[in-house]
């Protein structure tokens, strides 16, 4: 719960125009995260680069995006600031204009690491605020906050697509006003931030805080297993969001168009799922929603390669509400298991979570290339089974009030 009790702040009740406002916020930074993969057929073309130059550009956008996440998180523990969360949208903002105007390789190396600092400041802060705002449904706060960003995500390459690809480079700045308006709501929400963090110093009496009595050992070591989880999660939803439309033209010869609305039906299932996950983890436990939500989606993954048409979608459905409802319960397992890093738990596990999807996708691409879509979805059917290992969590129960 909200290590937080004043007098004159309800820390009890769930602030939801603050958990709609960071939801958004979290919308349009997605969007314009997703907008760099979206463009490399551009700047390929653009300035003939070579598959290892657009590897650079990946590696220094998740190195800056994924890996400085967690590092952010550790320094925003001991010195939070509200204010950070307007600086990290402005960094993208910045990274935008320069992208739209760089003419050398160089400058778009400094503008996608431009933009993925502003996520890495983002995300940390972001998750604290979410629950700050929960009034102790963290998991409804967290699924909120998480469905704004798979939003962002899913609707990023669409714009780039309506928009990018048919007018050029130049007009990459336009999402700079998406950036802006991101400045001007997380500015708002920093005044409320801002207010949180002077009732908690003058609070004599700081903490409805979840108190655990496990050995530092042992919150490592299931701090390990949240990230195993998260691992086989999102190395699976690499393979439906990268690959599920390749896998529906080559098996059942579909349209392309017809693939995409398939996809999106997937994602919409994510998104409900993201919020469903999040309401049930705070109703009937974080640990039994992440068995469910990870082993659970085992069957429907084992049988999806193996299904006619009608029966692959009805699946996919499932499997996306399923799987989808893990990451809010997980990440709101591990901020209960270290409830003083917020800033370090979120950053660790968003940083992981876009580092196993990037890398995942690399590699399952590569295993397509050498062998077949539908193999590639063989072997990924598997990787729910990890759930099982949800058996060495301790089980940790909330003081609700």
């Amino acid at each position: 719960m909200e290590n937080i009790s004043t007098k004159t702040i309800d820390t009890t009740k769930i602030v939801y125009p603050i958990l709609f406002m960071i939801s958004f916020s979290h919308f349009l930074n997605d969007l314009i995260q997703s907008t760099i993969p979206s463009l490399y057929p551009i700047l390929k073309g653009e300035f003939r680069l070579s598959f290892a130059q657009i590897g650079i550009i990946t590696l220094v956008f998740q190195l800056t995006a994924s890996i400085l996440q967690p590092f952010v998180g550790i320094y925003t523990d001991k010195k939070p600031n509200p204010r950070s969360l307007a600086i990290g949208m402005g960094l993208s903002m910045a990274g935008l204009l320069l992208l739209a105007a760089a003419h050398e390789y160089y400058v778009i190396l400094i503008s996608v690491a431009l933009i993925g600092m502003g996520s890495s400041i983002f995300h940390p802060e972001a998750s604290r605020v979410a629950q700050m705002a929960s009034g102790g449904q963290k998991g409804l706060a967290q699924s909120i906050f998480q469905v704004g960003g798979n939003s962002g995500s899913a609707i990023g390459p669409l714009l780039v697509a309506l928009i990018i690809l048919p007018l050029g480079q130049g007009y990459v700045g336009l999402f700079a006003i998406a950036a802006f308006i991101g400045i001007i709501v997380l500015w708002r929400i920093g005044n409320w931030y801002s207010e949180r963090l002077s009732s908690r110093k003058s609070s004599k009496h700081p903490s409805d805080v979840i108190e655990i009595q496990l050995s530092r050992k042992k919150v490592l070591f299931s701090i390990s297993v949240l990230l195993a989880l998260v691992f086989s999660k999102y190395i699976y939803l690499a393979s439906m969001t990268n690959y599920f439309t390749f896998f529906l033209i080559d098996k059942f010869h579909v349209s392309v168009q017809d693939s995409q609305l398939y996809l999106f039906i997937f994602l919409a299932a994510v998104a409900v799922g993201t919020i469903l996950g999040g309401k049930l983890g705070d109703k009937y436990g974080r640990k039994k929603i992440i068995w469910i939500s990870i082993l659970g989606a085992a069957p429907f993954t084992l049988c999806l390669p193996y299904l006619p048409l009608f029966w692959t979608i009805i699946f996919a459905v499932l499997i996306g509400l399923i799987i989808a409802s893990a990451f809010s319960a997980i990440l709101v397992y591990a901020t209960d298991l270290m409830p003083n890093k917020i800033g370090l738990v979120a950053g660790l596990f968003f940083g992981f979570m876009f580092g196993m999807g990037g890398i995942g996708s690399a590699i399952l691409g590569a295993v397509a290339d050498d062998t077949s879509i539908e193999y590639v979805f063989k072997i990924c059917a598997f990787l729910p089974l990890m759930g099982i290992i949800t058996a060495f969590l301790p089980n940790i129960k909330g003081n609700k009030k």
